[in-house]
């Protein structure tokens, strides 16, 4: 069974940035290496702040696009939550 992931990183200019894959240390990987999006490209390192596994890709696209939409502090609200 494959697992899908919607992840959010913290850029080294503070920004966040919300993604899926379905590789989350591949791709963490690649966002350090600066190949995986145009946006990190120029604010590596980055840094996994938070990240949830669902069942579908149609899920994950989803999820992604959702909190997308969030403004910074809803985003920090859900990363603390799960921190906690």
């Amino acid at each position: 069974m494959n697992h899908f992931f919607v992840y959010i990183l913290r850029c080294k200019d503070g920004t966040l940035y919300t993604g899926w894959t379905t590789d989350l240390a591949r791709r963490l990987l690649a966002h350090n290496k600066g190949s995986a999006s145009k946006y990190t490209r120029s604010r590596i390192p980055v840094e996994l702040l938070y990240s949830e596994t669902l069942q579908s890709k149609q899920d994950a696209m989803r999820r992604e696009y959702e909190i997308k939409t969030w403004d910074r502090e809803k985003k920090l609200s859900l990363i603390r939550h799960i921190n906690e």
